[in-house]
């Protein structure tokens, strides 16, 4: 289970130089991404791979080393990555829990480089800078988390000027179908689908040394938006798995019938809520039907819905997840404000802690407090008191169900990842991320004015 045996707490050596890829393992890792996705009939498109030569007249192939930076719905993409750039080696950025899982000796091998995610790291910066120098190129997953709902992640503001810095040709890797195919709430389940993934350059090296960064972060970010269920409706794939929606309750955890948050509950292919017994099926195309029973006492009427600026409940016959998900995140930010014109923003929860420090796994830390208020995420246990101040990470990573371990979050800072567990019905990882990103947005427009 990933146990650090000898509870060393010396933090993994983000310093180290990355290395190349092992040639020796280069073929078993293209073997492996293709028996991987081989089920899911993976097509990979080439897009402005070429450039023109005015010298020759022709247009010429751009070389690596290149910056990838990629979308990220789900674990396959590390299968995907590889088999776009073959033939060619490339470095990948990874969090600290795959050097835990895999090994630091083998992580390192296939060329990782080192990082906690939503912390910024100028070290991360130079080994990136270094690989592409030595001609490898690097791969970059700025969502830093899988898709929860099949749509884009908060974004780090500083990708337009870290391509700026690189000063190597910029291309997107662009999937569709991972989040499909393993839904980050049921990731113990595959579903059957297809993938599909666009490799496109998206600057080459001249284009970059006129543009601003400003505009680079602005291209990049647009580049990086997806909504696999409005994917799904468009190329018609039918997922037709009798215990498709198992897990949705972990994200679509209020109900937008009665109001109730932590009360719904998922059960083969439905959504109910134990409170009022509103149901919904998830349909084979991603869409979510209301059972209107006539047993259902609360009707199908708009007016019985909470009320809501965003409008999404005026057709009560179907819903989108990706919807339903941002009611939510409206419904906590409106939470907030509250709070904080009644200046009672403190939220605490009982929680159990797991340290990762390095590669060689988790030590218990036991039981604690969490608080969460206007200012940070504050983390206190007997011999340890440490803050996460929301001005600093533009999101917090949720996990549903971490190796069986249950629901959490994680809080990095550079030394240490924290993996905090609580028992309490109102510690769901969705709404603390919904709060967290909010938190952050509301720095950042103070930070600006």
């Amino acid at each position: 289970m990933l146990t650090n045996k000898k509870r060393d707490m010396t933090p993994f050596d983000m310093s180290r130089k990355p290395v190349k890829q092992s040639p020796f393992l280069m073929p078993l890792i293209w073997g492996m991404s293709f028996v991987m996705t081989r089920k899911f009939g993976l097509k990979i498109i080439h897009r402005n791979m070429k450039q023109q030569d005015m010298k020759q007249r022709n247009r010429k192939q751009i070389k690596p080393p290149y910056l990838v930076i990629s979308t990220h719905q789900g674990f396959s993409d590390y299968y995907i990555a590889p088999l776009a750039l073959f033939p060619h080696q490339a470095n990948y950025v990874s969090d600290m829990e795959g050097f835990a899982a895999f090994g630091e000796g083998l992580y390192r091998g296939i060329g990782c480089i080192g990082k906690r995610r939503y912390v910024s790291d100028y070290t991360v910066v130079r080994n990136i800078k270094y690989a592409l120098e030595q001609g490898q190129s690097v791969v970059i997953f700025p969502e830093s988390r899988h898709a929860n709902v099949g749509t884009t992640a908060a974004l780090p503001g500083n990708l337009g000027k870290l391509a700026k810095m690189m000063q190597v040709p910029v291309v997107m890797l662009s999937v569709h179908g991972s989040y499909l195919a393993n839904p980050f709430w049921d990731e113990e389940h595959t579903r059957k689908t297809r993938m599909e993934a666009t490799l496109e350059c998206i600057y080459t090296k001249e284009q970059l040394e006129s543009a601003a960064a400003d505009e680079i972060q602005k291209t990049i970010e647009e580049k990086l938006q997806y909504d696999e269920y409005a994917w799904q409706l468009e190329q018609k794939i039918r997922i037709s798995e009798p215990n498709r929606a198992e897990g949705l309750h972990k994200v679509l955890y209020q109900c937008p019938v009665c109001g109730k948050s932590f009360e719904t509950e998922s059960i083969g292919s439905s959504l109910r809520c134990r409170i009022c017994d509103a149901s919904w099926n998830l349909n084979e195309y991603g869409v979510l039907n209301r059972k209107c029973a006539q047993e259902d006492q609360t009707g199908c009427d708009p007016k019985n819905y909470v009320e809501s600026e965003e409008g999404i409940w005026s057709n009560t016959d179907e819903v989108t997840i990706p919807d339903w998900y941002e009611w939510e995140r409206a419904q906590t930010e409106q939470e907030i404000r509250q709070r904080i014109e009644q200046d009672s923003f403190e939220i605490p929860y009982k929680v159990r802690v797991e340290a990762l420090p390095n590669a060689k796994g988790f030590v218990s830390l036991g039981e604690g407090d969490l608080i969460l208020n206007q200012d940070a995420f504050i983390l206190k246990m007997p011999d340890l008191k440490l803050s996460f101040p929301h001005k600093t990470r533009e999101s917090v990573q949720t996990e549903y169900n971490y190796r069986g371990r249950g629901a959490c979050i994680v809080l990095s800072n550079r030394d240490c990842c924290y993996y905090i567990y609580s028992e309490q019905k109102d510690f769901n990882p969705t709404k603390l991320q919904f709060a967290g990103e909010y938190l952050h947005q509301i720095e950042k427009e103070e930070k600006e004015k």
